[in-house]
């Protein structure tokens, strides 16, 4: 059973800074990979970063440049560093681990999570 923890949302102001935090449990890294996506309300889900198959950081449009996926294997946990942040960029951020057969681990952050394996959320505010 996955188990992800998401901490570090907030409220801040246009150009502020936030870092996200997951802890994960109840994954394997060979089967899983980890990322984050978003849901603002009304809306569908959004990829925001991703750990692809081939390992590399893979960002949506919208963050690239602003957003830094990170993760530390040995320690299950999953960070994202978002700066220079927008109104825009509300919503509600999840940590999420699907198995590395999915859209998600292929296709990066143009795909969103399916599998239902992801956390509680955070909420995420930036006012302008």
């Amino acid at each position: 059973q996955v188990q992800l923890v998401e901490s570090g949302g907030g409220s801040v102001q246009a150009g502020g800074s936030l870092r996200l935090s997951c802890a994960a449990s109840g994954y394997t890294f060979s089967t899983h990979c980890m990322g984050w996506f978003r849901q603002a309300p009304g809306k569908e889900r959004e990829g925001v970063a991703v750990f692809d198959n081939d390992g590399r950081a893979n960002y949506a449009a919208s963050v690239k440049g602003r957003f830094t996926i990170s993760q530390d294997i040995a320690k299950s946990t999953l960070d994202l560093q978002m700066n220079s942040l927008k109104p825009e960029d509300t919503a509600t951020y999840y940590c999420a681990a699907e198995r590395r057969d999915s859209p998600f681990c292929f296709n990066g952050a143009s795909s969103t999570p399916q599998s239902g394996d992801w956390g509680q959320g955070t909420q995420v505010t930036v006012s302008s």
